[in-house]
């Protein structure tokens, strides 16, 4: 189909939430659905940055994950735009079972052959008692494909977690949705989606320029 002169662009501004204490220690901890830390220091330093930054936008409605981390940067990014925050349940971040407060290498020693299964394709195989990443998929994308359609020629920002953000950015680039897990976001990073003519593609991915010092 050619393209219609003039049509209206929308623009998602996909954020990943600022850090919390679980990003920060080393090794880092998964924190799924049912960690529900709030920021750190230093996270909320980043929401801060990313406000700052985005403040140039005019944006029509900041949405975000219920999840306190996504609430917190959300509720910096609406300070700045006079905005009201709006959580959506079905944002939240992946639920990871029984991994939930574990670091990689436990998992791996802990559950051998789930954790195995789960690296060669996270996909098909949950994080053991919890969600896929197509569970994730098939529960966000409608969501963030109905505010796109809601707000058309307008700019949005979604605050949400590392795996929700990953399996959507998968899914624009069109890669296998196993390697999503190779895609890096960044605490409080930015992902510039546009939205024209029904379509949806990714222009910037993983932008964090503007958190300066506060990077992790």
């Amino acid at each position: 189909m050619s393209e219609i002169p003039n049509a209206p662009s929308t623009h998602l501004l996909l954020v990943r939430h600022g850090a919390t204490s679980a990003n920060e220690q080393r090794p880092y901890v998964l924190q799924g659905q049912g960690v529900d830390l709030p920021l750190s220091d230093t996270g909320r330093k980043q929401a801060s940055a990313v406000a700052e930054f985005l403040s140039r936008f005019g944006l029509s409605a900041v949405y975000c994950s219920p999840m306190r981390r996504a609430v917190e940067t959300a509720g910096a990014i609406a300070a700045c735009q006079g905005a009201e925050v709006q959580p959506i349940a079905d944002l939240q971040e992946c639920d990871v079972g029984r991994w939930e407060g574990l670091d990689w290498e436990s998992i791996r020693r802990e559950h051998p052959g789930a954790y195995r299964v789960f690296m060669e394709n996270p996909a098909v195989f949950p994080y053991l008692g919890g969600e896929s990443y197509q569970d994730v998929l098939q529960r966000i994308e409608p969501i963030l494909t109905d505010l796109l359609n809601r707000h058309v020629g307008e700019s949005i920002a979604v605050i949400a977690h590392n795996v929700v953000n990953r399996v959507y950015l998968a899914r624009l680039l069109g890669l296998e949705l196993r390697r999503a897990r190779e895609l890096t976001q960044t605490n409080a990073c930015v992902n510039v989606i546009r939205f024209r003519e029904g379509q949806a593609s990714l222009v910037t991915m993983n932008a964090d320029f503007h958190l300066g010092p506060v990077q992790q």
